[in-house]
């Protein structure tokens, strides 16, 4: 079967081509795509060609965050699942050509086991939030932030949800530090503090956070942020590092924990669901953009890369069915 999907074909050049999928085998699903993302983390270094490992070898198929519908099941599938809406981590089900992380295309075909049905979220696009939440919940599952103060550095996508989260779980007192105040206007934390036009230190002055979480990958944010952590904080490192370049010095001093968030745990997506289903997690908010496959993907692409406004960018692909929505 045939289908066009996006395509990496080397550094910084991207492609709709019609790609091969393997068979349906008897444990998988086949989707047909409706909403899919754009990640300014890992797969903006992908795109730069930063990480030229496998599966990040070029030709590849981005894409990790992908809702569709599923139109067919194999042998041992549960038929009920036909119809359903559900989101789908990524595939390697394609011939002559790499998946990394392979979502980005018209249908997937993945194991049944690798899907999220999402039954009970009114709006299925919001599963396109299930790996940042999931993301962002295992931040606090590592920093146990019940009733401690925390600090978030970095209003993106992921963390704005982890704001949310860690309110939601119990944190004392949530901070959050972002230069680009459209972000920071997404907020809900308690403390908003923005570094271009605010004294950090004045805004902060008086707390001391037992736990700081890194969601921008910068340096000098990071190593601004340990001088208000207390004695034995824990700091979560919650991007991806091509290096680590702080200064020592305050980590020796205060005897600091440091922790690297590589993704989400068994489970966490599940709870990420249920957590939208039950309105207890807003992820509509970080959809700021949407942009359509089959109009200029360079542009897209280059605006969810570059543009500090654009907290995620959807592709959309198909048009869903109004009346099946709260399917």
């Amino acid at each position: 079967m045939k289908a066009k999907a996006i395509v990496f074909t080397g550094v910084r050049q991207i492609e709709v081509k019609n790609v091969t999928l393997k068979p349906v085998s008897s444990t998988d699903v086949l989707i047909e795509t409706y909403w899919s993302s754009i990640s300014t983390g890992t797969e903006k270094m992908a795109f730069d060609g930063l990480i030229p490992s496998p599966p990040f070898i070029f030709p590849f198929i981005p894409g990790y965050e992908t809702v569709g519908k599923i139109t067919k099941v194999g042998a041992h599938v549960n038929e009920s699942l036909i119809g359903k809406y559900a989101y789908i981590a990524g595939s390697f089900g394609y011939e002559n050509v790499n998946a990394a992380f392979g979502g980005a295309s018209q249908f997937v075909v993945c194991p049944v086991e690798s899907i999220t049905v999402l039954e009970g979220i009114d709006d299925p696009k919001c599963g396109i939030a299930l790996p940042l939440g999931a993301t962002a919940l295992h931040f606090m599952d590592l920093a146990d932030i019940t009733g401690k103060k925390v600090l978030v550095l970095g209003q993106g996508a992921v963390g704005i949800l982890a704001v949310q989260l860690a309110k939601h779980m119990g944190a004392k007192l949530v901070a959050a530090t972002e230069p680009y105040q459209n972000r920071l206007n997404f907020s809900s934390a308690d403390l908003k503090v923005n570094p271009s036009t605010q004294d950090v230190s004045a805004a902060l002055a008086g707390n001391e956070f037992d736990v700081m979480i890194d969601s921008t990958g910068v340096m000098n944010a990071i190593e601004t942020g340990l001088r208000f952590l207390k004695f034995h904080g824990k700091v979560i490192f919650g991007g991806y590092y091509q290096r680590m370049n702080i200064d020592y010095s305050q980590a020796f001093e205060k005897e600091l924990s440091f922790v690297a968030a590589r993704q989400w745990a068994k489970g966490d997506l599940l709870r990420v669901r249920e957590l939208l289903r039950t309105g207890k997690l807003n992820a509509k908010k970080i959809f700021t953009h949407s942009h359509s496959v089959d109009t200029d993907l360079a542009e897209a692409y280059h605006q969810a890369f570059n543009d500090p406004d654009c907290l995620k960018m959807i592709l959309n692909w198909k048009e869903p069915d109004t009346e099946t929505l709260s399917e």
